[in-house]
């Protein structure tokens, strides 16, 4: 019977060194060490697919490499280029283009994306703009249909007679 490599036989998972690390800690994210790199740094709100390509190549480590088998400067190093994202990625790959009180493009990341949104969406209630008043209301706010679809509760429609 021929061996599989790098599998246990029992379980069928892959065998890990002494170093494995199966949760990663970056920007305030619990990453899975399981993954491989480039899907593991997509966990991380505000990194995408392209952006986790960038910074892995940049990073200089095969993209099917694991995150727990990174090791402690590699993290750092990754850190880093997470930091410096708005310097090294052109205005319209960021999440943050002209932002409203400094006028710079910017990349929010893991909690500072959830907190620059919702301060947004009180700024549009706070100046009872149109977006504001939707956002208000719980309705759709990007000039979706309304009339028909979208509904929350009981549905409204024809209603039929009982059969008797």
């Amino acid at each position: 019977m021929a061996e599989k490599k790098g599998k246990s036989q029992k379980e069928g998972k892959p065998e890990h060194g002494p170093d494995f690390m199966f949760i990663v800690r970056i920007v305030n994210s619990d990453i899975d060490g399981e993954k491989k790199i480039i899907h593991g740094l997509t966990s991380i709100l505000g990194i995408n697919y392209r952006i986790s390509n960038i910074l892995v190549k940049d990073l200089g480590v095969p993209q099917d490499k694991l995150m727990g088998d990174l090791t402690q400067e590699e993290t750092k190093q990754l850190v880093e280029l997470i930091e410096d994202i708005p310097s090294r990625l052109p205005a319209w790959l960021l999440n943050r283009q002209r932002d409203i009180d400094t006028g710079e493009d910017t990349h929010a990341i893991s909690t500072d994306l959830d907190m620059t949104q919702n301060e947004d969406i009180n700024l549009l209630r706070k100046i009872r703009c149109y977006r504001g008043i939707r956002h208000d209301t719980g309705q759709k706010v990007r000039g979706q249909r309304s009339r028909s679809n979208g509904r929350k509760g009981a549905t409204v429609g024809v209603s039929r007679r009982k059969v008797k």
